[in-house]
């Protein structure tokens, strides 16, 4: 019981609000010298989970190019693209990179889109520059909440799209954990066919709730407006 209290430090020190590297190594050394591992044997435990999980560690390879390319001008090369193409919405860009990130996820491209390679700095942008385009300065909150939606745009196109592909880790997770608990012997390819139908109907909803985005942000900014106004 006594190798528990790492989890203790964890809680502890993330209501301190502690740096979370500094938290979680901490309690990584006291569950080893509680469960009577050597300092040599904690360092070696660290280096293999480290090396296990390096993949993991590839965003921090992603991050300085991005925030190169950003500070070079990336994100307004992206708006002054979009303001010359007016037949582009804010709900239409998105709805399109809806479909783009489902289709490359299904096929096991994932690492194509995301929030930091794709969103942060060219599908948001693009989005905010179509609606200044069409209804001018935009009020903070609603530049946000076009944020917001491309971001969950991402999420909903990948996680829907993935199980699609027979080989990314989600779908050998459920198999393994099918096989392991029920006894059963569920194939990657039995998954990958039942997750078309739920990729299509959230391609359906998503799809029609972003070029929906439009209206709902006319209704906001004239609402905002009204607001200002009345002030």
């Amino acid at each position: 019981m006594l190798v528990l209290l790492g989890i203790l430090v964890v809680v502890a020190g993330f209501a301190l609000r502690l740096n979370p590297m500094l938290v979680v190594t901490v309690a990584g050394l006291v569950t080893g010298f509680l469960g009577g591992m050597s300092l040599k044997e904690v360092l070696d435990a660290f280096g293999t989970g480290f090396a296990g999980s390096r993949s993991v560690s590839i965003f921090l390879l992603v991050l300085p190019v991005i925030g190169l390319v950003e500070r070079n001008g990336l994100q307004e090369q992206a708006r002054r693209l979009v303001s010359r193409m007016s037949r582009l919405t804010t709900g239409g860009i998105l709805a399109g990179y809806f479909v783009v990130r489902q289709a490359t996820a299904a096929i096991g491209l994932m690492s194509i889109g995301g929030h930091a390679q794709t969103v942060r700095p060219l599908v948001a942008p693009m989005a905010e520059a179509a609606a200044v385009r069409r209804f001018g300065e935009l009020p903070e909150a609603v530049s946000q909440r076009i944020r917001a939606f491309a971001a969950s745009t991402d999420n909903v196109g990948a996680f829907f799209g993935e199980d699609i592909f027979v080989a990314v880790g989600a779908v050998l997770l459920i198999t393994s954990f099918v096989d392991t608990t029920y006894g059963y012997t569920l194939a990657p390819l039995q998954v990958a066919l039942w997750a078309i139908p739920s990729a299509v109907v959230a391609l359906l909803i998503h799809g029609a709730r972003s070029l929906h985005t439009d209206r709902a942000l006319a209704r906001a900014i004239a609402k905002t407006r009204a607001t200002e106004v009345a002030r």
